[in-house]
């Protein structure tokens, strides 16, 4: 006797786990607390919206009259201030009439590390072509063949930030990789030497390594010969930021198994070919948010050169405000204005972060 066909039940749709709803159920309300403070933040966000709305918009001065901003202080906001002074926030005190040269200037920057970050872009040119771009870059800021110069002294605002990040970046990241492997060496000399750089430099703010570089070298440097001072804040910067990428790249290495060292030695392979070929892809890619940690905490430190008279962005409000006594009173618009730069940099690092390890999330699963 034939056995009776009874066909399986029809099982339910797989539970979607991308899009708006997912993300907003398991994000926002995976359990009671988090449902309790998102309601919360929700009812705070609702209750000061409308007071903000009315400050920020409704009530707020356009208008570059510092008059109507002054009748109106206190009501709303004055973004007049920001259209007022936005040159010279943005662009310090370089010239007035020259001031095409940064603007040009850090679009060609912003489109190179932009560049850089697109994959398809990843090839053995792409280093030739950020020297050309660098070199432009301080020919347009600095001057000559055909440009008249603008001293260093005179950079400012977004371009000198842009720069010094940018730079302090590349520079400090391979240095921390040489120091963090150093710190690893066998050879004595070598670690001791790596280890008594990272904790001098982890051990003092870097408003103090600014100080030392901008007036204290001079002082040691023989009659008659100077360094600039962007150069020495560069520098400043990029030691104090390998330092402490050195140790986030140290940890890195300290994750890999040391079978995968003793299997590169088995093959032949020399330390040097192990190290680029088989420890630091891996080590790098676990330590990619710190790594982002650092570059976006090198972006935003810039703002310390204000010390050593060199006016970025922060700098730059600073003076556009300090000097003018009928706008000084709008510094918060000011600040706004700034903090949204600040904001939509940081947050750019922040996704392109993300990116970077859904990539190598997808490379592992393969």
């Amino acid at each position: 006797m034939s056995a009776v066909f009874e066909p399986i039940a029809a099982r339910p749709a797989p539970v979607r786990t991308e899009g708006f709803v997912p993300w907003t159920r398991r994000n926002l309300f995976a359990n009671w607390q988090s449902t309790v403070t998102t309601v919360a933040l929700v009812a705070l966000f609702v209750y000061w919206l409308p007071a903000l709305a009315d400050w920020a918009l409704f009530r707020a001065v356009f208008a570059t009259d510092a008059e109507v901003c002054q009748s109106a202080r206190g009501t709303g906001a004055c973004w007049g201030v920001v259209a007022e002074k936005y040159r010279l926030i943005i662009f310090g005190y370089y010239p007035f009439e020259e001031q095409w040269r940064p603007q040009l200037a850090t679009v060609l920057l912003v489109g190179l590390l932009v560049g850089s970050c697109i994959r398809t872009f990843w090839k053995s040119w792409l280093a030739a072509v950020w020297l050309v771009g660098l070199a432009v870059f301080f020919w347009l800021m600095y001057g000559g063949f055909g440009l008249t110069v603008v001293p260093t002294d005179r950079w400012g605002g977004l371009p000198l930030t842009i720069m010094l990040a940018s730079l302090s970046i590349i520079l400090a990241f391979p240095l921390s990789v040489l120091v963090a492997l150093g710190r690893r060496s066998e050879m004595p000399a070598i670690r001791s030497f790596c280890i008594v750089y990272v904790e001098l430099i982890r051990g003092v703010p870097l408003i103090s390594v600014l100080f030392m570089a901008s007036f204290m070298f001079p002082l040691f440097m023989p009659p008659g010969l100077t360094i600039d001072v962007l150069i020495r804040v560069l520098v400043g910067i990029t030691l104090f930021a390998a330092a402490y990428m050195a140790e986030i790249v140290r940890g890195g290495l300290q994750a890999i198994p040391k079978g995968q060292v003793e299997a590169a030695q088995s093959l032949g392979l020399s330390y040097w070919q192990t190290q680029r070929k088989i420890v630091l892809p891996q080590a790098l890619a676990l330590v990619v948010p710190g790594i982002m940690n650092n570059f976006i905490s090198i972006f935003k430190d810039t703002s310390l050169v204000t010390i050593v008279s060199l006016y970025e962005l922060t700098g730059a409000l600073g003076l556009a405000l300090n000097s003018d006594a009928d706008w000084r009173p709008f510094k918060i618009e000011g600040y706004l204005f700034i903090t949204a730069i600040y904001f939509t940099f940081c947050f750019a690092m922040s996704r392109y972060s993300l990116w970077i390890e859904k990539r190598l999330n997808v490379s592992k699963t393969r």
